[in-house]
């Protein structure tokens, strides 16, 4: 896997370009405000990496949980997450797809201990392992180990986002330890403590929010795709065909696992969520194939599990015969 790169400058200006065009075409005055507290603020334009063909999906889906105010509570009797006023309903789904095996891994932490909930917040991850390399499912299972042990020994009085940010690199050298320089993951790693929503990623995964009528995807994929658009925007070109359809499109910059990682994306200062928010966390092999509108009206279903449902009917709706193994955690707001 080839390392692709940019003059540092140009790509500050191509992406100061962007912003203007974005905010102007993009974003309601609400979510630019919180958008410019990004990284690298930009969304990248939808391609279509897998031809057409039946999928043999299959999806597993835990049970919606949630806490309230008043104490422990479940639906489906499973458990439940809480902090300050806002409930949290939590749900996921995954599925092999056409491949061989899953190589996607995701986790919560203190999705069942209110007490930890409000102490130390509720951790969320999704990693999918690159097939292409050496042992994807163990490159994302280390990941996951390793953002739970760095999540464990977080100071919350601390800088969260910065110490976010430091287990991409902690969670990095251990997939690359592990796989001795041959195995790569994505990562989407995200806090939610007292409200606010913190996160890092690196790789092509997703990060969306909904918050009304409107579905934000909040992190860069580090792509050839997304590395092209930024170089054709230098070059004063604002269409966005030439990077959808480079052969390379999909190749990723940036990884867990790379010598040298250094693109990672994520909030400097926290998004504040608010009641009726959505938040899906989710591998390529969900927000690559499903369009935004899909994804908007799946996430518009009554309940984080009907969501995860529509999600999935979704994907083997669009008969993808190389159909990559997809997960998706969604997380619903509510009073």
């Amino acid at each position: 896997m080839a390392m692709f790169g940019m003059n540092k400058k140009k790509e500050a200006d191509a992406i100061a370009r962007f912003e203007q065009q974005f905010y102007e075409t993009e974003f309601d005055a609400m979510y630019a405000a919180s958008y410019g507290q990004v990284d690298i603020p930009y969304v990248a334009p939808n391609y279509d990496p897998f031809p057409a063909g039946k999928d043999g999906s299959t999806v597993i889906l835990q049970n919606t949980v949630t806490l309230n105010g008043n104490g422990l509570s479940a639906t489906n009797g499973q458990g439940a997450i809480y902090s300050g006023s806002l409930n949290y309903q939590v749900a996921n789904l995954q599925g092999v797809g056409a491949r061989a095996r899953q190589e996607d891994s995701f986790t919560f932490a203190n999705a069942f201990d209110q007490s930890k909930m409000q102490e130390e917040g509720l951790l969320f991850v999704v990693c999918d392992g690159m097939g292409g390399m050496r042992d994807g499912k163990v490159a994302s299972e280390a990941a996951i180990a390793s953002f739970r042990q760095s999540f464990a020994q977080m100071d919350m009085t601390g800088d969260i986002s910065k110490q976010l940010r430091d287990s991409i690199f902690v969670a990095s050298e251990s997939v690359e330890e592990k796989l001795e320089g041959e195995g790569g993951s994505t990562a989407i790693v995200g806090i939610i403590y007292k409200e606010m929503l913190y996160f890092a990623s690196v790789g092509d995964s997703f990060l969306f929010i909904k918050r009304g009528n409107n579905l934000y995807q909040i992190n860069r994929e580090h792509n050839m795709c997304n590395q092209i658009y930024l170089e054709d925007i230098e070059e004063g070109n604002l269409d966005p065909s030439h990077a959808r359809n480079n052969r390379e499109a999909v190749a990723l910059t940036s990884f867990l696992g790379m010598v040298g990682i250094s693109e990672v994306d994520g909030f400097k200062k926290p998004f504040k969520l608010r009641e009726k928010d959505v938040i899906l966390a989710c591998s390529d092999g969900v927000g690559g194939v499903l369009s935004i509108d899909e994804m908007l009206n799946s996430l518009k279903m009554s309940g984080p599990e009907a969501m995860c449902h529509s999600l999935e009917s979704g994907i083997v709706a669009h008969n993808k015969k190389n159909q990559d193994n997809y997960t998706a955690l969604v997380i619903n707001c509510t009073l």
